[in-house]
């Protein structure tokens, strides 16, 4: 793996490795083999914020700073992150490339929709400075282009203002998906809102959910947390992970006693995995398939209600299965959302499972809907070239700058790019 711990070596290195097809790494926290290739070159090192604005937000800093790093340093100055996802640690390069999502998507878009510029290292040596105006097919490749278009070495980003490190929660209960999706209709002007939702039990009470609305809070200060992480030690059993212990977690999860407004940290509130390092031992040494689509909204209800049923009735449910809606897509080539609702599920890998989500895709691609590259570890050429009909165009960008096998991963191979 290379590392260069200045732009400079960055270019070095892939001069030196003309030829060689490599992808650039955040964290690796994408859940499938978007950064895996035979050479890999390591972004943490180049992790410096370059300069920051405090009079309007605007941040310069290294594509290889960590979210993490963003609000250890101007949360406390009373700025927040436009657009998170559900992990503080990612890269803000591993941010632009997987152009994510957050809670706000229905409100504030996409990360690359706070995005000014960014500097982009090519196959062939030269740095270009990308804007929405300048080489803007190629800020639209890169803002979700999964790394496949150079390297990047800086970002500059708009942050917001914020009056405290804590969020304003309500937490309101649905019976049924019918009733979430009305839920999320009603409150589409909370800021933030997002879904824990039931996709063992079926029936009437099938899709079941706690909808978790949030504004950020006037009180409460901006001092940081204290560091709470703990780390799952071992792997557990795979066989403790079964239809009847999700279904029982299920109902204790949905029934248990909760306040319906409460002001939280903005940590478990939009980090709660990060809480336990290593979560994916819960799943046993065989691990897990993370699996995220997107449904338009005019064929959201029917389209959940029919995928749900099949999960439900395949026994193979997920404890931790989030639902958001997505407000209009970006123009960029491959940014995931569409307008209507997303799912995202853990399974656990065993036997039988693939053959399960590939009926699953026929269901999302039959409902004009689309699977996650930064989640994908298993999708066919046929269902993405399907389901992002722009990936032609991504293409030509591509072959235009030079990228066209000079940056490939494993995930691209797998779906031609």
């Amino acid at each position: 793996m290379l590392a260069p711990a200045t732009s400079g070596e960055a270019a070095g290195l892939l001069a030196a490795h003309q030829g060689q097809a490599l992808i650039a790494r955040g964290l690796g926290r994408s859940y499938g083999d978007s950064a895996l290739a035979p050479l890999v070159m390591a972004q943490t090192r180049r992790h410096l914020l370059r300069g920051f604005d405090p009079a309007t937000g605007i941040l310069c800093c290294e594509a290889g700073a960590t979210l993490a790093d963003l609000l250890e340093v101007l949360l406390p100055q009373g700025w927040f992150l436009p657009v998170t996802p559900g992990t503080k640690f990612v890269t803000v390069g591993g941010a632009v490339a997987s152009d994510v999502h957050g809670k706000n998507h229905h409100v504030d878009g996409c990360f690359s929709a706070h995005v000014l510029s960014f500097e982009l290292l090519l196959a062939d040596g030269r740095r270009l400075h990308c804007t929405r105006d300048t080489h803007p097919e190629l800020f639209r490749a890169t803002c979700g282009g999964m790394g496949l278009t150079g390297i990047l070495l800086t970002v500059t980003l708009r942050l917001r203002r914020v009056p405290s490190a804590y969020i304003d929660q309500t937490t309101l209960r649905a019976g049924s998906l019918a009733e979430v999706l009305d839920l999320f209709e009603q409150h589409g002007s909370a800021r933030y809102s997002v879904a824990w939702i039931d996709c063992v039990t079926g029936g009437a009470r099938l899709g079941r959910s706690l909808l978790m609305l949030g504004e950020h809070a006037q009180q409460g200060g901006l001092a940081p947390r204290p560091k709470r992480s703990r780390t799952l030690p071992v792997d557990l059993p795979a066989q403790l992970l079964n239809r009847h212990t999700i279904g029982a977690f299920n109902t204790l999860y949905y029934h248990q006693p909760r306040t319906a407004r409460a002001q939280v940290h903005y940590e478990p509130y939009f980090y709660p995995l990060d809480g336990l390092l290593q979560w994916n031992r819960l799943y046993g040494k065989a691990g897990f398939v993370q699996y995220q689509f997107v449904i338009p909204r005019a064929a959201g209800t029917q389209a959940l209600h029919a995928i749900l049923t099949r999960i439900a009735a395949s026994g193979r449910g997920s404890f931790l299965a989030v639902l958001k809606t997505f407000g209009p897509a970006n123009d960029n080539y491959l940014s995931f959302p569409l307008e209507g609702y997303t799912l995202a599920l853990d399974f656990k890998l065993e036997p039988g499972l693939l053959a399960l989500l590939d009926e699953l895709d026929a269901m999302v691609l039959a409902a004009g809907g689309r699977h996650y590259l930064a989640k994908d570890a298993r999708m066919s050429a046929a269902t993405f070239q399907r389901a992002y009909p722009q990936f032609a165009a991504f293409q030509q960008v591509r072959r235009d700058y030079g990228a066209l096998g000079a940056f490939a991963s494993c995930q691209s191979n797998r779906l031609g790019l």
